[in-house]
């Protein structure tokens, strides 16, 4: 017979330690010289994206109409409207010309419009891109980009304060997407320093701006408040469905217990100055989804133990299903803690906090299934047992 772990007697020295690490978390989240980070998507700042391409040519025209170019990733349209010069417009698909002289050619053959600071004619490229700045002005992607490093692009703009840079689909194309904090003036006249900088660092012309927005701080509050929602609907998900599953006791238990979990994981976040973003609330969510998990498997066991041995105690049946669930729950948060910690060391940036925080919140995980939802659930079944026997021996019927 497996030998069974009274872990019950640690019920309270556990409860004990996380009201500790609890209340270490709230006061270094509300301490002036701790506080949490927050990231700048719960800030106003910038939204920008940009590329690094080179120039290919820039357009004017000094006709009687107005121009209007716009450019896809296989063609190109031009167009010209007005009351002078009635309607024109040409397409020109880029798989039509294997280099920019063919493409050029085409358009200084509209009447009026001028191609100026031309890149060499005999460039080849895949498509073209059309800045958001200024949208006469139009930048290639040669055939022979070389990639840029993300960690270059971080580098450079270090020295604007807190940024943060994502990579944007292939890295042969060089897009990027910078996020920038509000500098207090509350506009987004930020985008001229990033652009001068990284002209600085990679070459002037180098460079076009995609797009460009600024984030108002109604809009991070916003955000803020519906990561809230999204947290504490979870919860109250969690707990109608175990009442449900189970008895309601159960379901306060791992209420508790994944409450605890992320007061850990924010205590952690806190005093490693870990940046909090919406990948900290990604890390959150998915520490509450595989905590919940090995609760509920825990949770079946115990009830199928009260099946199998009715008149044994509650405590001796927890600890039964606590024993016989342990090396279920070691080993699977071991083989996915195996997988999280090679992000955490190959990684860089968002992807490592993201990692970190689930390698604590696994942890931590396993320790709360055990010791405090289970915790609790004993504390309550216990102490119905003794008012039920209280209640029993003041009852005038008894002999």
């Amino acid at each position: 017979m497996k030998k069974i772990i009274t872990f019950s007697r640690y019920f309270l020295p556990a409860a004990i330690f996380s009201l500790v690490l609890a209340v270490i978390g709230i006061i270094g989240l509300f301490h002036e010289d701790q506080g949490i980070n927050l990231g700048i998507d719960f800030q106003p700042g910038l939204l920008q994206e940009i590329q690094f391409i080179p120039s290919a040519f820039q357009l004017s025209y000094q006709g009687p109409g107005n121009l209007s170019v716009s450019v896809s990733l296989s063609q190109m349209d031009v167009i010209i409207t007005g009351t002078m010069a009635g309607e024109q417009s040409l397409r020109l698909n880029f798989s039509d010309y294997p280099t920019l002289g063919g493409l050029i050619a085409e358009l200084r053959a509209i009447e009026n419009l001028t191609v100026s600071n031309a890149a060499p004619l005999n460039t080849s490229f895949i498509r073209l891109v059309q800045s958001a700045e200024n949208p006469l002005l139009i930048h290639y992607l040669p055939v022979n980009t070389v990639p840029i490093n993300i960690a270059d692009v971080r580098s450079s703009l270090l020295a604007l304060g807190n940024v943060s840079v994502q990579e944007l689909g292939n890295p042969l194309e060089r897009h990027f997407m910078i996020r920038m904090e509000d500098d207090g003036s509350g506009s987004g006249g930020r985008g001229d320093e990033v652009s001068a900088t990284l002209e600085r660092d990679f070459g002037t012309g180098e460079l076009v701006v995609t797009h460009s927005a600024f984030v108002e701080a109604r809009f991070a509050r916003q955000l803020g408040e519906q990561a809230v929602f999204i947290i504490a609907g979870t919860l109250l998900f969690i707990l109608a469905y175990c009442t449900f599953r189970f008895k309601l006791q159960y379901a306060l238990g791992a209420i508790i217990a994944l409450i605890h979990n992320g007061l850990i994981t924010i205590t952690f976040i806190v005093w490693s100055g870990m940046e909090f973003n919406t990948i900290t609330i990604a890390a959150l969510l998915t520490v509450l989804g595989y905590s919940i998990n090995d609760i509920i498997v825990v949770y079946d066991r115990l009830k199928e133990t009260r099946r199998i041995f009715p008149d044994a105690a509650f405590t001796e049946a927890l600890n039964r299903a606590i024993t016989e669930t342990l090396s279920r729950t070691i080993i699977t948060t071991l083989t996915t803690m195996i997988a999280v910690g090679s992000l955490f060391a190959f990684t860089t940036g968002s992807m490592r906090d993201f990692s970190a925080a689930l390698l604590v919140g696994m942890a931590t995980g396993v320790y709360a299934t055990i010791f405090i939802a289970m915790g609790f659930v004993n504390f309550w079944e216990n102490r119905n047992q003794k008012l039920a026997k209280k209640k029993l021996g003041l009852s005038p019927l008894k002999v």
